[in-house]
């Protein structure tokens, strides 16, 4: 009985549905006429409000006449009068909330809104009003966080709860985000996860911000401190002290297969709301660094509603829908393994309106209608009806009004049956709440358009006359012209639905009083409206090209012809500008006048002819030159043509005449005839051909359907002239097309599909109306019937269901209403591709020396690649090196071999290392499957160079060698190689000292060195393959220039550069430079192509390190001669002053005093203490020697003086003289250094004086 009941109800809405109807009363236009209530703006249903910031709700509507409003707050009435802090906003239901007194959550709570009038009740949506809140972080104390190197590792972040939620983003303490990537990624809660740590993972301030949207304020946790332990630094160490026993051979403990950080456990579900945005992740640990990949179990992901974030560990599928529901499959794999996750996801759903909302009617009395509330959800949602806001069944019994699930029907309806009805649609998801008015009028019919307005419109435009209407029954709108003999209702006029009439190329005689009659049961009202159509506005004389002298005047016309009843406005312009605020220039109705010109006037003038539809406008140059008394012959381009005539008429031809323009001077070369269709494209002029110069007559070939107007412009050595008068109108009839679409090919974009693409003809190779496109195919040496389909306004076909690449005959002809286009040649394509379905087979690598391989594989058959074959992709990686010195890992290398190749070279490979490698095949889809993975072990290749080279531990004939082993050993070490020679001070090398040293010495000793000599040693250790490149040092000692005790040693050591693993860009290596007496000395390696080496130095005051012996420079030998000089000078001065013509007397005074020392000579008067002759005064005549010597110079002059038998004379600090009488030295000091030397004695200056007198 009840689906009896759903039957008939069925059947009646079907029989009601073209009386259903919506129709919104014009207020603004129609005063009097009654509406009930309709919400027109109202705040969200979840409605965050800011603290700080008054509460505005917002509820407003329309009406007539206006509605009153009320609130409910918590499901009972708001009294807003009462609350001194409540405002409600006049002719709105609008609630302002002053919160300067009053917390914001005192007003939090569900609000609605109720709209009403005479005529019914609206209500709003339950607005649930909540403040946002940004929680302070909770103080906690963060211990340092410390792990080994390797293993995987969570941060937490754990904000505080705000409404809405916050967004987390970790940063430095220099408010710099922290770097992310597939080892380390943020989750979507917040927490920043680490696959694997590294030693530069150690860091001090790894800080989580909240940004809490709504408040725009930021909170921070506090710093989170993380220490890496590196474990295989400490096992280097501990292997190397063990004579390279390694102590942990196994592979490193952190070396592992994936595991899932998040989510946990193999699978998990998830649900997500239709409409919503779906996110997934999945975090793995491990190391090598998994990769995350992911897929849909039970199809397709959407690919246009995809996106994959977080560096692929986040799937985000937007606008979910119900096809999205099924299980989901996260992989992370790396080298060692792969780990899998399954994520169920179920779809719900929210209400949703399946055809749109209920729409409001306007019925008159006796009419019927339909409510129709057509939602869906998941689960199913369930409807119930309201009537003024009172549920339908508590409101007054309507009988013709009926209830049937989501549909109100209403028959034969009566004056005072307006009501708001509210449908509210709702699941365990949400709700859709709607009001819907029934508005009983009976109107007659009005036309709201006004009265005898005036259309006006250019030839050949679009027009559109409206007559917009409104009565109860909806009124029917008829169009009449003039006589009213009948309906407009065809070519070339139609009617849209909302009574607008359109007519699309309006001409001269659709000028007229047109008529719009509403009629419905209650009358007829007729509106008249007048369309006027109007000649374009033309430039007839256009201003022409100038040439003046300076100070003459100028004339610019430019005459338009126009519609009698169309006014024109003349704008003139100066190169695109205003003209200038000048009294020279003068404008007339139809002309400029420049007078008494100048060179400023020179430029391009434009005259501008406006209407109120339409406008034209034509420019010309003006060339100011100087007056000459003979004015020279002025070559100017020619006239445009004129009098163009059309005879010879023919279907697809026509001959075209015209009479020649003033050549000025330049004898015409030729004549370019142009044309425009004006039914294909109006204001466009395109080149049909060229004529000599001598001709006026051109026959000219035409297309069929086109509108043509034809002009003539003539070329000389200056240009082209302007264009001729256009001529009148030839119009060429409809023909089948002459030609087919270019561009035919075939392609998919899905594996079951083919598209057909074509290049579309153009409205002028048409041909006539009704183009439209004839498209055929077959399955090449399949089929032997053609199918074809017809496409009309399209330039594709696709086809469907097709096998997966298989090639296709295609053809596309053109055909119009006047018949079809010649054959059409065969093009050929393939349909779309799919993933290739089997993988490379008998893969297997060639190892050809330490550092290259070759892989070879079998062609994969073509039927097996399932589309075009791009190449084939070798994906191989170094699984470990076979030195127990180096466990790194590389990241997996991919080399791509495009074409049908069987083999490729993998080079820049690892000396002594196993790699594994797989093949796949891959064509315009992508990828195909992975061929068994292989391995091959490189063979040993020679070493690196020695990690450092330094010297230590220098000697007086020795150097002591320390170096360390060769970070990259690409075998085993089986010795070192050191060669070492001597430079001279012109740099040229000695010869060369070889050692050969095993290969557990990390030092060693060279004795016998030479004295002060500039070494340069090489170093570089061995395998069974050879010897590797060297590391180079330079080392010198110096000693004093007296030979006879040397100083210590001074090695010098260039800086260390870092070690690399392979050469660098640079052909440049092992760059040194050794600071000298005379010079630099730089030396260098080079392994590039060119002879010639450029040198490049900076001259910088710095204090050079190593020390100059200033006793043997020239400049000093120099200032100690000039100071002995003086010295000398000046005391022959004093001995002449102190004793004129007198002797010295030496030997009374040596036997009168005990004392054996000299005196010292006094500052003041320049006299010997108490050996000076006070009495006589007598002068110097010559000097004397003591008793027992005679006094010797030695060779150098900083030597002492020897007296008598072998005393050995010095001076005291304060020059006195001493030890007249001791024995003779054997040997004198050694100078103190190089640093060093002594100054010239007073004594010698003296001995120098006696030699002389």
């Amino acid at each position: 009985m009840m689906a009896r009941r759903r039957m008939d109800a069925a059947l009646l809405v079907l029989f009601l549905g073209h009386l259903v109807t919506a129709l919104e009363v014009p207020l603004d236009l129609l005063e009097g006429l009654p509406q009930p209530p309709t919400i027109t703006h109202q705040s969200p249903k979840d409605f965050i409000i800011d603290p700080r910031e008054n509460i505005i709700i917002h509820c407003d509507a329309k009406g007539k006449p206006h509605p009153s409003f009320s609130w409910t707050r918590n499901g009972t009435h708001f009294d807003t009068e009462n609350d001194p802090n409540v405002n409600m906003r006049s002719h709105s239901g609008t609630l302002v909330v002053d919160i300067s007194r009053e917390k914001a959550e005192h007003y939090e709570g569900v609000y609605q809104c109720t709209a009403r009038n005479k005529h019914g009740t609206a209500v709003s949506n339950n607005v649930v009003v909540r403040q946002s809140r940004s929680p302070l972080w909770s103080k906690e104390r963060v211990k340092p966080i410390v792990v080994q190197e390797g293993v995987s590792l969570m941060l937490p972040c754990r904000p505080p709860a705000g409404l809405p939620p916050p967004i987390i983003f970790w940063m430095d303490n220099n408010f710099q985000r922290l770097p992310q990537g597939k080892r380390v990624s943020q989750s979507l809660n917040g927490d920043l996860y680490f696959s694997n740590v590294r030693k530069e993972d150690s860091r001090n301030d790894y800080i989580c911000y909240a940004r809490f949207p709504h408040t725009q304020t930021i909170q921070q946790k506090q710093p989170i401190t993380v220490r890496v332990l590196n474990l295989d630094a400490i096992n280097d160490t501990v292997a190397a002290f063990y004579n390279d026993t390694d102590l942990f051979s196994e592979a490193p403990v952190d070396e592992r297969r994936p595991i899932f950080l998040i989510p946990s456990g193999s699978s998990s579900s998830k649900m997500v709301l239709r409409g919503h945005i779906l996110e997934m992740e999945c975090i793995a640990e491990g190391l090598p660094t998994p990769e995350i990949l992911w897929s849909k179990v039970s199809g397709d992901l959407p690919a246009m509603r995809t996106s994959f974030l977080h560096y692929n560990k986040t799937l985000r599928i937007v606008n979910v829908s119900e096809s999205d529901a099924g299980d989901y499959r996260c992989k992370a794999r790396n080298q060692l393994g792969t780990v899998h996750h399954t994520i169920h996801v179920a779809v719900k759903a929210a209400p949703y309106w399946i055809s749109g909302a209920p729409r409001n009617l306007v019925l008159a009395p006796g009419e019927n209608g339909v409510l129709t509330c057509r939602a869906s959800g998941t689960p199913k949602p369930s409807i119930s009806w309201a009537m003024n806001g009172i549920p339908i069944e508590n409101s007054p019994k309507d009988l013709s009004r009926k209830v049937e699930d989501d549909t109100i029907i209403f028959t034969d309806v009566q004056t005072g049956s307006s009501a708001v009805y509210q449908c509210n649609v709702s699941n365990d998801y949400g709700y859709l709440l709607s009001n819907a008015f029934v508005n009983v009028l009976s109107e007659p019919p009005r036309v709201l358009t006004e009265a005898n307005k005036v259309y006006q419109v250019i030839t050949n435009s679009k027009a559109l006359i409206d007559c917009s209407s409104f009565g109860s029954p909806i009124p029917k709108i008829t169009w009449f012209k003039d006589s009213r003999s009948s309906t407009l209702d065809g070519d070339p006029y139609f009617v849209h639905d909302n009574g607008t009439l359109e007519i699309n190329v309006a001409q001269a005689q659709n000028s007229g009083k047109y008529t719009c009659a509403a009629r419905n049961s209650l009358g007829i009202y007729e509106n008249h409206v007048y369309l006027e159509v109007k000649e374009p506005t033309r430039i007839v004389k256009q201003p022409e090209y100038k040439v003046v002298q300076r100070g003459r005047s100028v004339v610019f016309e430019c005459k338009v012809k126009h519609d009698p009843s169309l006014i024109p406005t003349m704008t003139w312009l100066k190169d695109d500008g205003e003209l200038p605020d000048d009294e020279r220039l003068i404008v007339d109705s139809d002309s400029l006048t420049i007078t008494d010109v100048t060179e400023n006037d020179a430029g391009v003038y434009t005259c501008i002819m406006n209407t109120t539809l339409d406008n034209d406008s034509a420019s010309a140059e003006l060339t100011v030159v100087e007056g000459t008394p003979t004015p020279a012959v002025v070559y100017e381009r020619p006239d445009p043509p004129t009098d163009l005539e059309l005879t010879d008429q023919k279907k697809r031809s026509v001959q075209l005449t015209w009479t020649p323009g003033d050549e000025h001077n330049s004898p015409t070369q030729k004549f370019l005839i142009q044309y425009e269709d004006s039914l294909h494209h109006r204001g466009q002029w395109h080149n049909l051909t060229e004529v000599p110069g001598t001709k006026t007559t051109v026959h000219l070939k035409l297309s069929p359907h086109a509108h043509y107007t034809f002009r003539v412009l003539a070329l000389n050595a200056e240009g082209f002239s302007r264009p001729s008068f256009p001529s009148r109108v030839y119009k060429t009839d409809p023909a089948a097309p002459d030609e087919n679409p270019t561009g035919v090919r075939g392609f998919g974009t899905e594996h079951n599909n083919l598209v057909i693409s074509w290049t579309p003809l153009t409205g002028f190779q048409s041909n006539g109306p009704g183009l439209h496109y004839k498209v055929m195919w077959r399955q090449k040496a399949v089929d032997l019937d053609w199918t074809s389909v017809t496409v009309a306004n399209n330039s594709q076909f696709v086809v469907s269901g097709t096998p997966t690449f298989v090639p296709y005959e295609l053809k596309v002809q053109a055909v119009n209403d006047h018949g079809a286009g010649p054959e059409p040649a065969i093009a050929h394509g393939y349909s779309g591709e799919d993933l290739p379905i089997a993988a490379p087979e008998n893969v297997q690598a060639v190892v050809l020396n330490s550092t290259l391989a070759e892989i070879h594989w079998d062609h994969v058959p073509v039927n097996l690649i399932r589309g075009h074959l791009k190449g084939y992709k070798v994906y191989y990686w170094k699984k470990h090196s076979l030195h127990k010195h180096n466990p790194d890992h590389m990241e997996k290398d991919i080399l791509t071999f495009s074409g049908n190749h069987s083999h490729g070279m993998l080079p820049g490979l690892h000396p002594f290392s196993i790699y594994s490698f797989n093949v796949r095949v891959y064509n315009g889809k992508g990828e195909g499957p992975v061929s068994p993975t292989q391995q091959f072990k490189t063979p040993e290749g020679v070493p690196g160079p020695p990690t450092s080279l330094v010297v230590t531990n220098p000697n007086l004939d020795s150097l002591t060698l320390e170096w360390s082993p060769p970070r990259e050993h690409n075998g085993h070490i089986t010795g070192y190689t050191l060669r070492y020679q001597p430079v001279n001070n012109s740099n040229e090398l000695g010869p060369v000292e070889e050692l050969a040293l095993t290969a557990n010495e990390t030092s060693v000793t060279l004795p016998h060195l030479k004295y002060s000599t500039y070494y340069k040693f090489y170093l570089n250790a061995k395998t069974v393959t050879g010897a590797g490149p060297a590391i180079s040092q330079e080392a010198v000692t110096i000693v004093d220039e007296g030979n006879t005790q040397t100083s210590h040693p001074i090695a010098w050591s260039p800086p260390r550069r870092p070690p690399h693993k392979v050469r660098p860009a640079s052909p440049f290596g092992n760059v040194s430079s050794l600071v000298g007496e005379d010079g630099a000395l730089i030396s260098w390696e080079y392994w590039g192509p060119e002879k010639n080496v450029y040198v490049e130095y900076i001259l910088e005051n710095t204090v050079a390190s190593r020390q100059v012996d200033i006793a043997t420079q020239g400049w000093f030998i120099g200032l100690m001669c000039a100071i002995a000089l003086l010295i000398l000078i000046l005391l022959i001065i004093c001995f002449i002053q102190r004793n004129k013509g007198g002797k010295y007397p030496v030997k009374e005074k040596e036997d009168a005093h005990t004392d054996p020392e000299f005196q010292p000579m006094k500052d003041d008067d320049c006299t010997f203490g108490e050996y000076s002759d006070n009495e006589d005064h007598k002068p110097l005549k010559g000097s004397r020697t003591p008793s027992n010597g005679t006094v010797k110079r030695d060779d150098s002059d900083d030597s002492l003086v020897d007296y008598g038998d072998g005393g050995d004379g010095q001076f005291n600090e304060d020059g006195s003289f001493i030890g007249q009488y001791s024995g003779k030295s054997a040997s004198r000091d050694t100078a103190e250094g190089h640093e060093s030397s002594e100054a010239p004695s007073p004594i010698n200056a003296m001995n120098s004086l006696n030699s002389f007198v």
